[in-house]
């Protein structure tokens, strides 16, 4: 069924004027009756009748009508809305983040974009996780973009590094690790101590193991965690040391902060999006602007 038949019928039938409607639809009169023809003959009934010069919706026709107003009038709003939410000045973007991004960079980095002339009326829609879920919510299109781990080389998922993080090492306040007054350490250090650990479902975790096996340390776990206030928490009620992110919310817990002194591979944080997806033109502007911006930590 073409679609443009329907709003030249639509059209007709609300103006029941030949010459009128082909106007204000901008086409001739006998290609308005051809395309009422068509639709007739696939319909198998006559839509219309002419009495004198006039023309009247038939009994059929005013049934189909009450299907065809609301369908298309659906069908504009759907149009309206997906232009509004993909439009660069008031669109709306998904974004995803994992835990450690939600005390500073994504709130931090989403209210400077906003605050960029003609950003003032595009809206975000946030979406917290850990690194697998966020990706797997990016894979199945519930969030547009991602800030989050880089697990492991993903055909779907394209990174690109959005910012370097720093680790430190946190212990219990008055932890045998705590009378070094410069607050550092070593991770050989930590061999004898347990730790309370990031679980297999952080992208966390594999940045960890392979710090550890770089040292040839096999840690003594006591629990495992999903995020960083778990572990601030577990570490303040002396379940073990951890290895975790320098995040603004380690001075609020019953916690000491070291320094490590050995060289430990970088941490980076990944702007995610999918593959062979195109981008709507306000979610390739938050894209671009975030790689420009670079945020720091």
């Amino acid at each position: 069924m073409n679609f443009r038949h329907l709003e030249y019928f639509l059209k007709l039938a609300e103006n029941e004027h030949m010459r009128l409607t082909a106007e204000q639809l901008n086409t001739s009169q006998p290609n308005l009756s051809h395309a009422i023809s068509v639709l007739e003959k696939e319909l198998g009934v006559a839509l219309f009748e002419k009495k004198g010069r006039n023309i009247y919706l038939t009994r059929y026709g005013k049934i189909f009508y009450d299907y065809v107003s609301p369908g298309l009038n659906q069908l504009y709003s759907g149009k309206q809305m997906l232009q509004e939410i993909a439009s660069p000045e008031t669109g709306q973007i998904q974004l995803g983040f994992i835990y450690t991004m939600g005390s500073s960079l994504t709130p931090n980095l989403a209210k400077q974009f906003l605050a960029e002339k003609n950003n003032e009326a595009i809206q975000f829609r946030f979406s917290q996780g850990n690194s697998s879920d966020i990706l797997q919510q990016l894979k199945s299109d519930n969030i547009d973009i991602a800030i989050c781990s880089k697990i492991d080389d993903d055909a779907e998922i394209h990174f690109d590094v959005l910012t370097e993080q720093k680790i430190v090492v946190i212990v219990p306040n008055k932890h045998p690790l705590t009378k070094n007054s410069q607050n550092t350490v070593s991770l050989n250090e930590l061999a004898g101590y347990p730790f309370v650990y990031y679980n297999n479902q952080s992208g966390l975790r594999p940045y960890i193991d392979e710090i550890l096996n770089n040292h040839s340390i096999q840690p003594q776990i006591t629990c495992e965690v999903e995020e960083d206030h778990s572990m601030l928490g577990f570490v303040g009620y002396d379940y073990g040391v951890a290895i975790m992110p320098d995040i603004p919310s380690i001075s609020a817990y019953p916690v000491t902060k070291l320094t490590i002194t050995d060289e430990i591979p970088s941490r980076y944080i990944y702007l995610a999006t999918k593959k062979n997806k195109r981008k709507t033109p306000v979610v390739q502007k938050f894209y671009d602007y975030c790689l420009e911006k670079k945020m720091t930590l």
